[in-house]
């Protein structure tokens, strides 16, 4: 299977306060959502081209807390925090970012005869002036951690 194979970006949506990124993937809900769930993994493609992350905290269960730091291209340091808020495991995860931008993200794995449609939807909690600067830098962002993780799964099939 060629990397071309493994991905098909469907669509990036902007609302409001809302930013949601849909892709197929071709590889099982099961395996994405390990992805989603394995720090190890997560370590892997959490974040934008050229960043990577130090995990201080990996709690995964239902108010427990994961805590990192992203580290950026240019040497910069982002301190986060995210709170599982509900894990359904394969079909979702919510986590609630508590560090700023504030916002709850679900992301959701529905099985398509063995292929999986990620839906990815960030819900901000900051003002709609606030979330028009966020998305700057927000969307783009989140395009390129879903990349990652495409390359991930892709190199894993």
């Amino acid at each position: 299977m060629s990397h071309n194979d493994t991905t098909n970006k469907i669509a990036t949506h902007i609302g409001d306060r809302e930013i949601v990124i849909t892709r197929l993937l071709n590889v099982s809900r099961e395996i994405v959502f390990e992805a989603w769930t394995k720090e190890e993994l997560l370590a892997k493609w959490w974040g934008p081209q050229g960043f990577s992350i130090t995990t201080k905290s990996f709690d995964l269960r239902p108010g427990g807390t994961w805590e990192f730091i992203m580290h950026g291209p240019d040497g910069v340091d982002y301190p986060n925090t995210n709170n599982f808020v509900e894990i359904v495991q394969p079909e979702r995860l919510v986590i609630k970012h508590a560090v700023f931008p504030h916002f709850q993200a679900t992301a959701t794995f529905e099985d398509l005869d063995g292929q999986t449609k990620l839906t990815y939807s960030s819900v901000f909690e900051e003002s709609t002036d606030t979330f028009n600067k966020v998305k700057e830098y927000a969307v783009p962002g989140g395009e390129q951690t879903m990349d990652r993780l495409e390359e991930l799964l892709a190199n894993q099939a």
